[in-house]
């Protein structure tokens, strides 16, 4: 549509794949290296992870061409498949001839025969699965077995795994700890720094014929802020923004059209916690405001959906009456960040006695490994413990009370962030209720945070599959989303399409499959008795009771 407006040669900024748009990051080539060490001489499986749209595609396939006549290598793309589904689509992208309807055995036994021959060839075999955090566990117990046939020096065939962070986590599985011990070579990949964000825009303009200034220099440093580094979100500011400033006949994008554009993609990135929303005066409130306006409206929505689900859903979490320490009933309020205050809050130095804090706002007792934030893998526990980086655009919209970092005077203190609105925070600190205006917390937050939240789901979910957490899965997302609940526990078409729905409506990858990302998401959004972080600025003023009331009477 701008292409000729701007005297592009091609699209610079299209999602879709292209060679000669190929930007190799240092952690791109990194992660090449690690991983062509890993699959050497002895090596069996290799593994490669990283957020959406950081690229991991395009590091296999770099791989893959730079790969000599010696190694013949199959791609398999999206697998979710059965036992029998994997060994066929392996028979298929090898060109391997299989009989229809062939057992377990008869694959196995053309893969072998196929490998040996490979092997007697000089030639090695190379398998690369994208996506594979969508394999079941069995299915990659299956992949492992394959991975037995070998000579005294090597493998006949290796496998190099690429997926998104929830494959690492797969991996701590008990059931699949023979296959992570195979694993030879590891790489986690990172969104791209500021300075790389810049040179991959750059490049990526200058490879279409564009003019390398075509962005301000201060609008190509938001743009890597705001999408994190992630090249694929970057691609699609950056198309947002060209598309504008062709509409306006504008011949480059200025400050307002980039933010407008970093605006139209960002919100809908809910599963980039880390996303960081400018913060502005008047050109900034009326984002600020349809925000909170949505946080507002999914509350009330779900607040309304709730009861309907009360008696189907069971509570994550029973509440313990047993607290022995309760929450602060003292309360302290400052208008100015007063050495008194200061002083308060130096005294707080352990992460683990604020982390402890934050279950009793939750009217829990918890345990040493609670307060540790260690959580175990397939663990059935009533809450999760996470630490993230974000803005206070992130606490709104996360709306649960946190464990925030501070720095004051270059020393690292911790504090339960309790309340929030425009103007005043509440902390808890040794045990007290400290109250005083945002802007003072905003200049010793360092951006990192903990909080916890209540899982309800403890494996992905899939069709096909059937059980109680198929049934739960049914009546939350019908509960939300005001459809009818299955008279099923099976996981069908049904399900499937609430789900993608779901998928659709808070922007992530829509595959009809309940995985990490999309099962936290939901818990999120339905859990039972979790406190709010968010309340207005009227209510905290009038607040007087202790918190320990106020915990137990949500109870």
């Amino acid at each position: 549509m701008y292409q000729d407006f701007f005297a592009f040669s091609e699209p610079p900024f299209s999602i879709v794949p292209n060679s000669r748009h190929l930007f190799l990051s240092q952690r791109h080539k990194e992660a090449i290296q690690h991983l062509e060490a890993g699959l050497g001489e002895g090596g069996g499986f290799a593994l490669l992870t990283g957020e959406v749209g950081t690229g991991k595609t395009t590091v296999a396939k770099v791989m893959l061409a730079n790969l000599g006549g010696s190694t013949q290598a199959g791609l398999i793309l999206n697998p979710t498949f059965s036992n029998l589904e994997l060994l066929e689509a392996i028979c298929d992208e090898f060109s391997v001839e299989y009989a229809e309807n062939s057992t377990l055995k008869q694959l196995n036994q053309a893969i072998y025969k196929f490998l040996i021959g490979n092997h007697a060839n000089g030639v090695q075999t190379l398998l690369v699965i994208d996506e594979a955090q969508h394999l079941a566990a069995d299915v990659l117990e299956q992949l492992r077995l394959l991975t037995n046939l070998e000579t005294d020096t090597q493998k006949l065939l290796k496998v190099l795994l690429i997926g998104q962070p929830e494959l690492q986590e797969k991996l701590k599985m008990p059931q699949l700890r023979q296959l992570a011990q195979r694993i030879t070579g590891r790489y986690h990949l990172l969104p791209l720094t500021t300075s790389e964000s810049v040179k991959y825009i750059l490049f990526r303009l200058e490879k279409s014929g564009g003019q390398r200034d075509l962005f301000p220099l201060n609008g190509l440093k938001y743009i890597a802020n705001q999408t994190q580094g992630i090249p694929r979100l970057i691609n699609l500011v950056c198309d947002s923004a060209l598309r504008a400033a062709y509409q306006a006949g504008i011949k480059q994008p200025n400050r307002m059209l980039i933010q407008n554009a970093c605006h139209e993609v960002m919100q809908f990135q809910t599963s980039y916690s880390n996303q960081r929303i400018e913060k502005t005066s008047h050109n900034g409130w009326p984002i600020a405001f349809s925000l909170c306006l949505g946080i507002a409206v999914s509350v009330a929505l779900y607040s309304g959906l709730a009861s309907k689900a009360k008696e189907v859903v069971a509570a994550q979490v029973n509440m313990k009456s047993s607290v022995e320490s309760k929450a602060p009933a003292e309360l302290i309020e400052q208008e100015i960040f007063s050495p008194e205050l200061k002083q308060k809050i130096l005294q707080s130095n352990s992460l683990e006695q604020s982390i402890g804090e934050l279950y009793k706002v939750w009217g829990y007792q918890s345990s040493v490994l609670d307060r540790l934030c260690e959580n175990e893998t397939n663990s059935s526990r009533l809450f999760h413990c996470e630490k993230q980086q974000g803005s206070w655009q992130d606490l709104l919209t996360l709306n649960l009370p946190v464990v925030v970092h501070l720095d004051i005077d270059l020393q690292k203190r911790y504090a339960v962030l309790n309340q929030i609105d425009n103007t005043l925070v509440e902390l808890l600190i040794d045990n007290k209720r400290v109250r005083f205006d945002r802007k003072w917390l905003e200049a010793i937050w360092t951006g990192e945070y903990h909080y916890i939240w209540q899982p309800g789901f403890y494996q992905m979910l899939k069709k096909g599959m059937s059980g109680d957490p198929v049934s739960q899965l049914d009546v939350r997302l019908s509960t939300l989303m005001q459809e009818p609940a299955n008279d099923t526990s099976l996981f069908d078409e049904r399900l499937e399409r609430k789900v993608k729905l779901f998928q659709r409506w808070q922007g992530m990858d829509v595959d009809g499959i309940a995985g990490q990302r999309t099962l936290k998401t939901l818990a999120l959004l339905t859990q039972e008795n979790a406190p709010t972080l968010h309340q207005p600025s009227s209510h905290i003023k009038a607040y007087s009771q202790p918190a320990t009331e106020r915990v137990e009477g949500a109870k």
